[in-house]
């Protein structure tokens, strides 16, 4: 079976390691960048389009389809998710569909959806003023998020407390989101929907991510993460801990939730990654996305709740059936973050073998190189890796990935 999969931009090598889980599950994957590096991945299993426009993307899919015969088009990249649906459509593939992948792709898209389905949402406006951004927050009551359409990351995402807040916080996301990354890794020669700033009431409670798989009509919770951030106004500095502490009745409300999501942004085969956040008691959507979660969460989901998101992304892609249950916690705790430190350009990062080679070490990856530019909040949310420990509880998990972490040092360039 032959698999094409997509970036839209390159980004790094970061998902390299996941194409070669799906090598490693009896797949031939090929790879089609639109903009890269030219020696990515094997050179007879490699094409670049070296554009981002979506006609000459569909252009270089068609004729390697023509030798090739693929048998399903897939992608890990949020930025890739809208480009993907197009080239499955084009070569006649299984696929979400563009709409759908719009309606998952871009923020405002995405509400209008949960809104016109009666899927549990916060309250949205999207804002191109100051003026609107402050008229928004007058209305929906401080504190508001602030979020970019076409984000990622957590970049731009900030919590306003007040009036003044907004008119700093609006001009630092309204400058920056013209140079982010994940703005700017779409395809070109498609609508994409709106590319600016919403305004969203705040949900107070705790927030939970979910790798998720709608089958026709059934929809999966395949595993549950609990975010234990002590949360701040950037969300920059994401923890996680499995399995998850909901209750039976909260976790069937957070998956009737996700349903309803799933199928108002017209995901009827496909896997997504759902966060979800409480407010006085109830499940509300934050979004969903069209592809699996980043960072270790395929490796979390399969040792807390055996379940392969990797995996079903072949399957969904090839159009089989994928082998899925509903969650079911196997009862080992991990513990994992992502790798923060201060703004800056890398020099050197040191990885203790001690921490690298620790039994109690699942995930370790560091993202960053050498020379990587680290931006830190207001001006980006740059992370250098991801770490996770397993434990005998969420104490001793937590305790153990908190200490390993410290022993990680990262060296930058003098200023």
């Amino acid at each position: 079976m032959k698999l094409l999969t997509i970036e839209t931009v390159q980004y790094l090598s970061y998902y390299i390691s996941r194409y070669q889980q799906v090598e490693a599950h009896g797949v031939d994957l090929y790879v089609l960048n639109g903009e890269g590096t030219t020696d990515f991945w094997p050179e007879d299993r490699y094409r670049l389009a070296g554009s981002r426009d979506i006609g000459r993307i569909l252009e270089v899919a068609r004729d390697w389809h023509k030798t090739e015969q693929f048998d399903g088009v897939i992608t890990f990249s949020e930025s890739a998710v809208i480009t993907a649906a197009a080239v499955a459509e084009e070569l006649g593939l299984p696929g979400i569909g563009v709409e759908a992948a719009k309606a998952s792709r871009n923020k405002y898209l995405m509400r209008l959806a949960h809104q016109r389905a009666g899927a549990p949402h916060p309250s949205f406006r999207y804002v191109k003023t100051l003026e609107q951004a402050q008229a928004a927050g007058q209305e929906f009551g401080y504190p508001v998020i602030l979020k970019p359409t076409m984000g990622a990351g957590s970049h731009y995402v900030f919590r306003i407390d007040g009036p003044e807040e907004m008119a700093e916080r609006f001009g630092q996301a309204s400058e920056g989101i013209r140079s982010l990354f994940w703005a700017h890794s779409e395809v070109t020669g498609l609508d994409l929907g709106p590319q600016g700033l919403l305004v969203e009431s705040f949900l107070d409670g705790a927030e939970y991510l979910m790798e998720a798989l709608a089958w026709d009509d059934e929809v999966y919770l395949g595993s549950v993460v609990d975010r234990i951030t002590e949360e701040g106004a950037t969300f920059d500095d994401d923890m996680h801990h499995a399995p998850t502490a909901l209750s039976e009745a909260d976790l069937k409300a957070v998956h009737d939730v996700v349903r309803a999501g799933m199928w108002a942004q017209g995901l009827r085969r496909s896997v997504a990654h759902a966060e979800v956040r409480f407010h006085q008691g109830k499940p509300y959507l934050l979004e969903i996305a069209a592809r699996v979660g980043g960072g270790g969460l395929d490796e979390i989901a399969r040792l807390t709740a055996d379940h392969d998101p990797i995996r079903a992304v072949a399957d969904i892609g090839l159009g089989i059936e994928p082998r899925v249950r509903h969650y079911r916690p196997t009862g080992l705790h991990i513990t994992a973050m992502c790798l923060i430190c201060d703004a800056g350009v890398v020099r050197r990062i040191d990885v203790p073998e001690d921490v690298s080679a620790s039994e109690r070490t699942f995930l370790l990856k560091i993202t960053a190189r050498p020379g990587d530019l680290i931006r830190r909040p207001p001006d980006g949310n740059t992370i250098f890796g991801f770490l996770g420990t397993t434990g005998s509880s969420l104490t001793d998990a937590r305790r153990t990935m908190n200490d390993y972490a410290e022993r990680i040092t990262v060296e930058l360039e003098p200023k």
